[in-house]
């Protein structure tokens, strides 16, 4: 675990999803938690419920919106690929950003040797029709990672092949100041399948606590 500064609370809290683009994915977590912060649901131009927009042509178009967008002390609450479009944003915005929040991710590096699953061919032959910008993205930005000086809680659960434990525990190594927190049985999805015990770490975590253990 890397030493945690002191950072200033929130007054925003920006919730971003994987890969699916779903708006309501961090929901059952949102509304558990104790912060006192403005709360928004983002998804995905073209994914789901939300409406195409032809000036989002990639990852680095949705960053810059998003950074553009923040305009208060944020904190950024991000899913698997949405946790890349976070760390970008980030990257763009690192006065405003307080806090990462980052669950089952890449984070934008490397996942070679790390056994990560593939889940790229899948995902693109059951969603033939979405964009690709997500499965095409292949940046490495671990050599950015110096410039996020933000505190990082990293969510992790020990059951996920297509993000394990070990992906967790190099990003932890390469972000200044960051903490990574394993659920027993957590997969894929578990912020969404179990937001009792993933809303109290993001709480206190935002709060400066130490770990709840």
């Amino acid at each position: 675990m890397n030493t945690v500064l002191q950072a200033a609370v929130p007054s925003q809290l920006i919730f971003l999803p994987g890969v699916a683009g779903n708006p309501a994915f961090w929901r059952p977590v949102g509304e558990r938690l104790a912060t006192p912060a403005e709360q928004c649901y983002l998804g995905w131009p073209g994914f789901g419920p939300t409406p195409a927009d032809p000036a989002v042509r990639g990852l680095d178009d949705l960053a810059a919106r998003l950074a553009e967008e923040i305009d208060r002390p944020t904190a950024l609450i991000a899913q698997s690929m949405g946790g890349v479009v976070a760390v970008l944003a980030a990257l763009q915005a690192p006065r405003l950003v307080t806090h990462l929040v980052l669950a089952a991710t890449s984070g934008g590096i490397d996942l070679a040797g790390l056994g990560a699953e593939d889940w790229r061919p899948e995902f693109e032959r059951a969603n033939p029709g979405l964009p690709r910008w997500f499965s095409s993205y292949r940046a490495d930005l671990g050599a950015h990672f110096d410039s996020l000086q933000m505190p990082a809680l990293l969510l992790w659960g020990d059951a996920d092949p297509i993000s394990p434990v070990a992906v967790g525990r190099r990003l932890e190594r390469l972000l200044p100041d960051a903490r990574l927190e394993i659920i027993a049985g957590g997969g894929h999805d578990l912020a969404q399948a179990l937001p009792q015990q993933v809303a109290p770490l993001i709480d206190a975590y935002l709060a400066g606590m130490p770990p709840l253990r």
